[in-house]
Order: structure tokens, then C-alpha cells, then sequence
């Protein structure tokens, strides 16, 4: 079964469409195309407070073209959601009915505790965790949602408004990083091993570059090794040195130092970045809706 999820995150739009398998245990989810657009909402939203016109028509074209792809592929289901630009955007209501109006395509907006119950569930299909308690970590480039789980029971999920792009612009509150650490400090207080999983194209990316891309693991050493190392080298260098994007070579910086200190509070040696986002945990949850299975999208 093929279905189609759309991501409309503060950095890029993502078009996730994917084949779901059904094992005795859970739903297995096989990527057949991922197509990423660099929107670059946050920019527009956590400077000026909204989308402008010029991003506003820039969406609606991913839009119309994500719709032209879902026809060649002829999804079961699809679903698109937008996460923290869209939902601080003093426009983004107006923004959504103007996308709807245009291609047809209807626009979730959800919380930050919905996003990271939401890429949780995605995690829990094929992951393998040694210990008893794992730290969901999620950082996007407007918020960073992170979630506790006892075996796969969520104990706690907690969303925070700093991200990559805001961390960039230097528009995260210092009160916003004493709550974070606090939350993070609080949950480890008996200093419990763990399973660390992280997901957002940042990590993943400094895990290919630093870490072991065998086991899609990130030591704490390593991240702070790569952080000392990208910050030391201009924007124009990580791009072509390195082949990063234009729109991942200002942003992994800050991607970085959030990780790092998540790390450093949570008392975090290792973390696992197994490739998972938002659109991975929404097609398990089109495919529980279509299976009449509870689904958080109900």
C-alpha cells in the first residue's frame, strides 16, 4: 500500500510518499520518493512575523507540484501538515485557505507535542532499543520537540521554541533554553542509560560527516569534534568543501550546538539518528487510519 505525506517545516517542504508492509509486529514503512523543497518559512515568520507574497507563491508551487507527483503515484492516502513557521505566522491561517484555494490540498497545522507523539510512532516500527528508556530528540529549524519513553510507553513530550533557524537569527530566549534544561535535567536525574534517538536533516547529515554511517551513531565527543570544526569554516566553505546546501550549511552549526547541550544535560554519550521525520511518522499513521487502527491523525 502507497501513501503520500507532505511536511511543511520551517526550513524545507517535504514530499514523502511511501509503501507501507505489514509484519506480524508492525507496519514497515519503504521510502520510494522524497522530494525536499527549501521553503525557508522561518526566515519570513520568526523575522517579520509572516509569510511574504513571495514565499506564499514559492509554496504554492511546491504545492502544485507535490500534487503532480501524487498522481503519477496514485497514493491510498495522503496528508499534509505544517509545523511550527506556519503555526506563529500571523497569516497562516490565510496562508493555508490560499494553498487550499489553489491546488485543492487541505493544510493540518499541529502543535508541537502532535509533531513529536507524531515521529515517535514512526521510530517504533523498525527500531531496535538496547536500554529500557529512550529520548526522542526532534530539532527542526523553529522548535525542538523532545519526548521520554518507558520501553513504548510516552511518558513525556515537551516542545520548545528553539530551533535552527531561530538559533540563527538569534532569536531564542534564554529563558527558553533554562526551561529546556531543566525538562532534560529532571527526566535524567537518576542518570539512566538510554536510548538516544534523534531525527531533522541536520543530525543526519553530521552523523554521515563525523560519526559511524554504519550504525548511524554520534558520539557526544564526535558532535562536539564536528561542531568546533563547522563553526571554524565560513558558509561558502561548507558548501563547496563539503557539498553541503545552501539552505543546510548555515543551519547545521546551530543544529549542533542544540544537540550538543541536550547531550550534555541529558548526561548523553551516544545518540542513533536512524533517518526518521515528521512525514515518516505521518504515512504510519495514514496507514492505521486506513486500516480503521486508532491513529493520532483521528
Amino acid at each position: 500500500m502507497v501513501f503520500a505525506a507532505i511536511d511543511i517545516g520551517s526550513n524545507a517542504g517535504r514530499l514523502l510518499i511511501a509503501s507501507v508492509h505489514e509484519t506480524e509486529d508492525n507496519p514497515i514503512t519503504e521510502k520510494i520518493t522524497l522530494v525536499r523543497v527549501p521553503l525557508r518559512l522561518g526566515f519570513d515568520v520568526f523575522n517579520e512575523g509572516y509569510v511574504s507574497q513571495q514565499k506564499q507563491e514559492m509554496l504554492i508551487r511546491t504545492f502544485k507540484a507535490y500534487k503532480q507527483l501524487m498522481s503519477i503515484y496514485q497514493p491510498k492516502d495522503c496528508i499534509a501538515c505544517a509545523t511550527e513557521a506556519l503555526r506563529q505566522a500571523t497569516n497562516g491561517l490565510e496562508v493555508i485557505e490560499k494553498v487550499k484555494k489553489e491546488t485543492g490540498i487541505d493544510i493540518l497545522s499541529i502543535n508541537g507535542d502532535k509533531e513529536a507523539e507524531i515521529i515517535t510512532k514512526a521510530g517504533n516500527t523498525n527500531l531496535t532499543k538496547t536500554h529500557d528508556h529512550s529520548l526522542y530528540i526532534d530539532v527542526g529549524g523553529g522548535s525542538t520537540e523532545i519526548s521520554w519513553f518507558e520501553k513504548d510507553k510516552l511518558l513525556a513530550t515537551r516542545s520548545f521554541e528553539i530551533g535552527t533557524i531561530r538559533l540563527f537569527l538569534d532569536k531564542v530566549e534564554h529563558s527558553e533554553w533554562d526551561k529546556m534544561k531543566h525538562w532534560v535535567e529532571e527526566l535524567q536525574k537518576d542518570k539512566l542509560p538510554i536510548n538516544c534517538i534523534c531525527s531533522g536533516g541536520n543530525i543526519n547529515k553530521l552523523t554521515k560527516l563525523y560519526g559511524n554511517r554504519n550504525k548511524n551513531t554520534l558520539s557526544y565527543s564526535q558532535l562536539v569534534e564536528s561542531h568546533e570544526i563547522l563553526e571554524g569554516y565560513p558558509i561558502e566553505y561548507r558548501i563547496e568543501t563539503l557539498g553541503l546546501r545552501a539552505d543546510r550549511a548555515d543551519v547545521i552549526v546551530p543544529a549542533a550546538i542544540i544537540f550538543k547541550k541536550i547531550m550534555k544535560w541529558g548526561n548523553i554519550n551516544e545518540l542513533h539518528a536512524p533517518k526518521i521525520g515528521l512525514a515518516d511518522g505521518l504515512i504510519v499513521e495514514l496507514y492505521k487510519k486506513y486500516k480503521k487502527q486508532p491513529s493520532l491523525l483521528d
